[in-house]
């Protein structure tokens, strides 16, 4: 397999990892698109998340944790930030590994995109 993301869980490739524990890792955006911008993602390889199955409940529900625990070691939480997963091309997903995109620290506009 060749995943950018699956590289970065093995090690093969460096990234600014800011939070990691046996079901998930974070690290920094390299094309951040706000002052906080962090990815956190499952260690197990998911394309999108239309492969998440009921077993992945409590998966996709650390996922959000993990992102609520990075906004406010961040000091975004109290102001406002957003959690955004895009699941395929039209929707914005370049890479194909399932991700939680936490962005802060500046104003969101609505609609999103």
């Amino acid at each position: 397999m060749d995943c950018l993301f699956c590289k970065i869980v093995n090690k093969e490739i460096p990234a600014q990892i800011v939070y990691e524990d046996d079901r998930v890792i974070a690290f920094e955006d390299i094309s951040p698109q706000a002052p906080v911008h962090v990815l956190v993602i499952p260690r197990r390889h998911l394309a999108t998340t239309l492969e998440l199955k009921e077993e992945d409940e409590s998966l996709t529900g650390h996922l959000i944790v993990v992102g609520n625990k990075i906004a406010a070691d961040r000091g975004v939480a109290e102001k406002g930030f957003r959690m955004v997963m895009n699941c395929n091309r039209e929707a914005g997903q370049t890479v194909f590994h399932v991700h939680l995109h936490v962005l802060g620290g500046r104003f969101m506009s609505w609609p999103p995109g």
